[in-house]
């Protein structure tokens, strides 16, 4: 019997914007209903853009041999110095429910207490019952708090939230 590949759990920098592209675009292209962007519109982004964005966040990625799951923590948009915002999780759909995403989640959670933060939120679209059951699955809740979505007023976005404990 072969046994499955070990998933490992890693950091990219800018170094690594070729392997951050390959990712996202997978994602957008898995799951577009999830994400505020297209693949069409970050396809068409360039080396230079894609080095930026490696830099706007500490990102994290699941690799058994090939990425199968990203997830980013950025300083977010509320300028609270005390919460950090976990954006673009993903997990192949060949890989879900293996524990990818909490191993994700925890390295994000990790990043921010060691970031000084002592909150971590993410925001949802609102009706995306399979995002809002896996989160709640690992420990967030919603905050009560929610939002238009920037670009589709008509589009909401729900927010979660977890207290952050340092190690």
């Amino acid at each position: 019997m072969v046994g499955r590949q070990v998933t490992v759990i890693r950091a990219l920098n800018s170094e690594d914007w070729q392997a951050i592209r390959d990712v996202r675009l997978r994602a957008l292209e898995d799951a577009p209903d999830a994400f505020t962007s297209t693949s069409g519109r970050e396809s068409a982004y360039d080396e230079t853009k894609w080095r930026d964005l490696a830099v706007t966040g500490r990102w994290f990625v699941a690799d058994d041999g090939e990425l199968v799951g990203v997830a980013v923590g950025v300083d977010g948009w509320s300028g609270d110095p005390q919460r950090r915002e976990l954006v673009g999780m993903w997990v192949a759909p060949s890989h879900r429910r293996r524990g990818i995403g909490g191993q994700l989640l925890d390295h994000v959670k990790a990043w921010a207490v060691s970031d000084g933060a002592t909150t971590l939120t993410l925001g949802i679209r609102e009706g995306n019952e399979q995002a809002l059951a896996a989160y709640v699955s690992m420990g967030l809740r919603l905050s009560g708090e929610s939002m238009p979505e920037v670009g589709h007023p008509t589009h909401v976005i729900v927010e979660m939230e977890c207290d952050l404990t340092p190690a």
